[in-house]
C-alpha cells in the first residue's frame, strides 16, 4: 500500500516538493545547498515529511538532513516550508557552521523572510533546534518578536522498523493524517480571527 515511485494509498509524489519536476528531490536538495553555501553535499540526504495519503498531502515543513560522505555527520539541514492559504513554498538552508548549539542538539537563529501565516508579522526571528536523527528525532521552532517569544511548535517522532505489517497499521491508525493537519491549521486560524488577532497581508 506504500510507494516511492507510483500512485498508492500512501506514496511520495515528486511535485509535492520543491525543485524542477525533471530533477529528483535528492538532486534538487544538493543543488540548492551548493547554491546557498558553496558546498555540494556528498553523502546521504534523508528526508522527514508526510507522504500523500489517500490522495491528500500537506507538509507545513519538510526537513532534509544532508550528511557528509561517510554518512555520519550532518553538514546542512534544508527546511522546505509551505504556507497557507497561498500554497507557496520556500526553503531555508541552515549550515552546520552556523550552529550555536551542540552536535546532539543543533540550534540556529535566522530572520523570517517568507510569509507563513496571515496572523504572523514578517518582523520575526526564528530559533530552530534539531536533535540528531537516531531512534527518535525532535524539531523545535520558536518565533520571537521585539517583545519575546510569541509562538512555538514541536515535532517529535520515533523510529519504527519498516515492515508490511507496520506500514499497514499506520494507514489504519492514521488514514487522514494530512487532512487532520490542514484542518487543525484552519481551525486555529478561525479561532484567532474570532478573537480579533491582527491580520497581516501577504508580504
Amino acid at each position: 500500500f506504500w510507494s516511492a515511485k507510483g500512485v498508492n494509498l500512501a506514496y511520495l509524489r515528486r511535485k509535492d516538493h520543491f525543485g524542477a519536476p525533471s530533477l529528483t528531490i535528492d538532486e534538487s536538495v544538493r543543488r540548492l545547498v551548493q547554491e546557498r553555501t558553496g558546498t555540494r553535499p556528498t553523502g546521504p540526504v534523508r528526508m522527514l515529511c508526510h507522504l500523500r495519503y489517500f490522495g491528500h498531502n500537506f507538509n507545513p515543513a519538510t526537513f532534509y538532513y544532508c550528511y557528509d560522505a561517510a554518512g555520519s555527520w550532518i553538514e546542512t539541514i534544508v527546511v522546505e516550508v509551505h504556507n497557507t492559504p497561498w500554497g507557496e513554498v520556500h526553503c531555508y538552508v541552515v549550515d552546520e557552521r552556523d550552529n550555536i548549539g551542540t552536535q546532539e542538539k543543533r540550534r540556529f537563529r535566522l530572520k523570517k523572510d517568507f510569509t507563513v501565516s496571515p496572523f504572523m508579522p514578517m518582523a520575526l526571528e526564528y530559533n530552530w533546534t534539531f536533535t540528531e536523527p537516531d531512534n527518535s528525532v525532535n524539531v523545535q521552532m520558536q518565533d520571537y518578536d521585539a517583545a519575546g517569544l510569541i509562538f512555538e511548535a514541536d515535532l517529535s517522532a520515533e523510529r519504527r522498523e519498516i515492515t508490511g505489517r507496520s506500514l499497514g497499521l499506520m494507514l489504519l491508525k492514521y488514514p487522514l493524517v494530512t487532512v487532520k493537519v490542514i484542518t487543525g491549521i484552519y481551525w486555529q486560524a478561525l479561532r484567532l480571527w474570532v478573537k480579533g488577532v491582527p491580520f497581516y497581508g501577504h508580504a
